[in-house]
C-alpha cells in the first residue's frame, strides 16, 4: 500500500440527472489528484441517466444501479 497517494473515493448519488451526470463524472476525472474512484449510485432513474453513465469506460468509475430508495437509501 502506497500511503503517499491514498485512494480518494468520490460518491455521486443521482436520480434523473441525465443532463448533468456526465459533467459531474468528467469533473471528478479531470482533477489533478488522480488516485480516485468515482462511485455513481443511480437511485432508480427513469430517464437516460444510466445510459449517460455507461458512456464512460474509465476503470476508476464504479456504477451502482438500485431501485429508487430516496436520499436515505
Amino acid at each position: 500500500m502506497n500511503l503517499s497517494t491514498p485512494l480518494v473515493s468520490i460518491v455521486i448519488p443521482t436520480f434523473n440527472h441525465e443532463g448533468y451526470i456526465g459533467r459531474a463524472i468528467e469533473s471528478c476525472l479531470n482533477q489533478t489528484y488522480s488516485n480516485i474512484e468515482v462511485i455513481v449510485v443511480n437511485d432508480g432513474s427513469t430517464d437516460q441517466t444510466a445510459a449517460e453513465i455507461l458512456k464512460f469506460s474509465d476503470l476508476r468509475i464504479v456504477s451502482i444501479n438500485q431501485k429508487n430508495q430516496g436520499v436515505s437509501g
